[in-house]
């Protein structure tokens, strides 16, 4: 059975994408018979909060929307994600880098086409004499080397994708300087212990998998599926955001009722031909990967609406 999981961060109140993104990982698990991990992905204490926990959960429950187990909270998993960073360190992959924001950003290769820049691994370079020197006032991140290897795999939404590791990702950071572990060791370790074997986010977060890939195999973990859906924007053509608090629940659950939300979800994602209140579970027996849009649409923010 398939093993899916929603991990939200708890930095604010949900909005309609993120509950689109929960809505087809549930569908997709839940359609094949599976289970379902809620993780609360609250790292970074300076933007995540109690209540928000506490709100997403009620959030989800409204909407109809359940998970098995007790929900897992990241902030108290720090010691697993230590090890595993040991792990990496004691096979010589992981290498600390003293770049301010502006010096990453100088020492980065040409941007790519779609306008990431990619570190050019100016501190794996250093001479210890170097790294001394600059340890004495900086606290270091912790980068790991990536080789010069090709990562391609079949997405479950979008088709095959594939990435040239050493030149459209480079050296990644795994540990900020505060010592705050990083989302993709964070995820690929949480996956892999937690049996998720099926992995359901936006289409923003698909050049972040090739690198976890990599990570899962040098760790020693399988492999799980992947489905990058694509993402609701705003009339500007934004993605939505919690920041600017972009068609938050608490707006919505103003003007629809749970069934008219997902009812609406459901036909953006091209699961129903014509919108109609529906619950989740009355969803479950018509849901396909074939049926699922894979270009991102544009919802109105007209006093809370929203439609194709």
């Amino acid at each position: 059975m398939a093993c899916g999981r929603f991990a939200p961060s708890p930095s604010g109140r949900m909005h309609l994408g993120n509950l689109w993104s929960c809505l087809l990982a549930w569908l997709s698990a839940r359609s094949a018979g599976g289970s379902m991990v809620l993780r609360l992905e609250d790292l970074d204490t300076d933007r995540c909060r109690p209540e928000y926990c506490d709100q997403v959960m009620r959030d989800l429950e409204w909407l109809g929307l359940d998970w098995d187990n007790e929900p897992v909270y990241q902030s108290r998993r720090t010691e697993i994600y230590a090890e595993y960073f040991h792990r990496l360190e004691q096979a010589g992959l992981i290498y600390p880098c003293y770049c301010t924001r502006a010096e990453r950003l100088a020492a980065s290769a040409p941007h790519r086409s779609d306008g990431v820049s990619v570190y050019d691994g100016r501190c794996r370079r250093l001479t210890p004499q170097e790294r001394a020197k600059l340890s004495a006032s900086r606290r270091p991140a912790w980068r790991i080397a990536v080789p010069a290897c090709s990562i391609s795999f079949a997405d479950l939404c979008q088709g095959p994708y594939k990435e040239q590791l050493d030149r459209d990702c480079g050296d990644f950071i795994l540990r900020r300087s505060d010592g705050v572990y990083a989302y993709q060791l964070a995820v690929v370790v949480d996956d892999a212990l937690m049996g998720v074997d099926q992995v359901v986010r936006g289409r923003d977060l698909l050049d972040s998998t090739p690198r976890q890939i990599w990570l899962n195999e040098t760790l020693g973990f399988s492999i799980p599926e992947y489905a990058h859906i694509p993402l609701l924007l705003a009339a500007d053509g934004r993605r939505l955001a919690k920041r600017d608090r972009d068609m938050e629940l608490g707006q919505i659950q103003s003007l629809y009722t749970a069934p008219e939300l997902v009812g609406r979800l459901a036909h953006l994602a091209g699961l129903i031909p014509e919108y109609a209140p529906v619950a989740p579970a009355q969803l479950i027996p018509l849901f396909s990967w074939n049926k699922v849009v894979k270009d991102d649409l544009f919802v109105c923010a007209q006093e809370g609406t929203f439609g194709l």
